[in-house]
């Protein structure tokens, strides 16, 4: 059976300066190519029929208005209406360790970018998956660190998506007033380098005067994991790379969390941590990524095709 797949070049946001990011849309195309199905990249705003859509990036409730998000929701809202499939192109989830070569990897899932909402299809996943992306990006599941002082909460951008449209600083405080509950450890806060309020939030925390809570000005994630008892987070790649590293982890949304696998899910934990099996999930986690070369020469979409028909 023949599969007919869709790319849309348009649903790059206008202005985008990154070469990498046209070439998963047509590199894609190309490996559906090289594995005899019918491939088409999309150069306009309108979405046609096809067993699957490839989209880079996601839409969501609430997004900013544009051609390329528009584009985005009206495909993704075609293939729903015609039960047919979307692949959604989404962040490397070992960014934090992947230097200078942010694409060299890239997560793909079906019909959404939650575990709770996607299909990643990484039920089964092969053990070689991981051991070719560790020995690549060179990074290894290290051993659960037995010391560590600091908690570490790791936010997301204020009114992100990813938090559902909550407010950052409510959201915080709660947080940090329900961890002085059990522990009395010291509190560092570690704001989203992307989150363009953070100098508001900033003074927000000096406002409140908690004590034995500090912001963090590394600029490195892993200098404050160097001293961390815990990563806290609410469902974002932050408790990964902690896991992976070594450090237990708390998510507060487990549901949307792509490390509720490996993490407590509860703050009264703070202070009875216990280590997780990670073997399965990291290979679970390196299932869903695929490289550009892979998007290439069609090992992404031989794969993917797998599920490509509900």
């Amino acid at each position: 059976m023949t599969i007919s797949v869709a790319s849309y070049l348009m649903g790059i946001p206008p202005g985008n300066k990154n070469p990498e990011k046209p070439k998963i849309i047509v590199n894609f195309i190309e490996g559906v190519w090289t594995a005899g199905d019918k491939g088409q990249i999309v150069c306009d705003y309108d979405p046609i029929d096809a067993d699957v859509a490839v989209v880079q990036g996601f839409v969501h409730p609430g997004s900013k208005q544009g051609l390329h998000l528009t584009l985005r929701k009206q495909v993704f809202e075609k293939q729903q209406r015609d039960n047919k499939r979307s692949i959604i192109v989404d962040s490397n989830l070992f960014l934090y360790a992947d230097k200078g070569n942010s694409q060299q990897f890239l997560r793909f899932s079906y019909d959404g970018v939650f575990p709770n909402t996607g299909d990643y299809c990484n039920q089964n996943p092969d053990p070689a998956r991981w051991d070719l992306i560790s020995k690549r990006i060179g990074i290894q599941l290290k051993p659960y660190r037995k010391t560590g002082d600091n908690i570490l909460i790791c936010c997301q951008r204020d009114g992100g998506w990813s938090m559902g449209g909550e407010a950052l600083m409510p959201w915080l405080v709660r947080s940090i007033q329900q961890i002085r509950k059990h522990s009395d450890r010291r509190i560092i806060v570690r704001f989203h380098p992307g989150d363009k309020n953070i100098l508001n939030h900033k003074r927000m925390i000096a406002r409140y005067r908690m004590p034995n809570v500090i912001i963090s000005h590394a600029a490195n994630i892993l200098e404050d994991f160097q001293h961390a008892h815990c990563v806290i987070n609410l469902n974002s790649s932050p408790t990964v790379a902690a896991a992976i590293e070594g450090l237990p982890t708390i998510v507060l949304d487990p549901e949307k969390s792509q490390a509720a696998d490996v993490s407590h899910h509860q703050l009264s934990d703070i202070e009875k941590l216990t280590e997780r099996d990670r073997e399965t999930w990291i290979h679970k986690m390196a299932q869903m990524h695929w490289s550009l070369s892979e998007l290439k020469d069609g090992t992404a979409w031989r794969h993917l095709r797998q599920w490509a028909i509900k």
